[in-house]
């Protein structure tokens, strides 16, 4: 089985490493995607992000289990639905039920307010990052839930207010699926609390296993 960690819009694949470690100490292995360097030689769009990491998957002669955070989570829900002879399972963290345009201009906004250096620090031009969130303004992630039919784990930090409704609305819609919240925990819970993440991880796929 191949085991994919996918990070969020505003992170890269080293925000998973404190996850990755814990996960090693129990002997499981897992990947950690790049996301922006799927993106090489392409504009910075939904689309092109989407396409590149559907080849990124199906190299793998295995099905892929997808544990994405924000972001990485609508890429692969989108995944399963597109692809589900090759998903094993899913574990979505933190993602929306639909994309927030209003929050979503306002960040924007924000963005062009930002130096380049703290986009630098995510290994992304700050361009391609402003075009990235602006192609994803109009993503219709509620659309064809019911076809996500492999074992779903829907987790949320207690303190991610924007997303628990989403988390919850999207366990309505999957079939199946299980929802839970990580304690101590905001948005990005592979930063805040990665020792209960890690731990939520593993007894998912154990059971996967059983």
């Amino acid at each position: 089985m191949v085991y994919i960690l996918i990070h969020g819009l505003g992170q890269d694949e080293t925000s998973w490493n404190q996850v990755e470690s814990l996960l090693l100490q129990k002997k499981m292995k897992v990947k950690k995607v790049s996301l922006y360097q799927l993106l090489q030689n392409q504009d910075f769009t939904y689309e092109n992000l989407f396409e590149s990491f559907v080849q990124y998957c199906l190299q793998f002669q295995e099905k892929v289990s997808l544990c994405g955070l924000s972001l990485g989570g609508i890429l692969a829900m989108d995944f399963a639905k597109a692809y589900p002879q090759h998903i094993q399972s899913l574990i979505i963290i933190g993602a929306p039920y639909k994309i927030p345009r209003l929050l979503f201009g306002i960040q924007n906004l924000i963005f062009h307010l930002m130096p380049q250096s703290t986009f630098e620090k995510m290994a992304i031009k700050k361009k391609d990052f402003i075009s990235l969130v602006q192609s994803m303004t109009y993503i219709n992630i509620s659309k064809d839930l019911e076809l996500i039919q492999c074992p779903t784990l829907l987790l949320c930090g207690e303190k991610d207010t924007h997303n628990k409704k989403g988390c919850q609305l999207l366990n309505e819609h999957i079939h199946g699926s299980c929802f839970e919240i990580i304690e101590h925990a905001s948005h990005e819970v592979n930063i805040d609390n990665p020792q209960l993440l890690a731990q939520k991880i593993s007894s998912f796929y154990t059971k996967q296993k059983a």
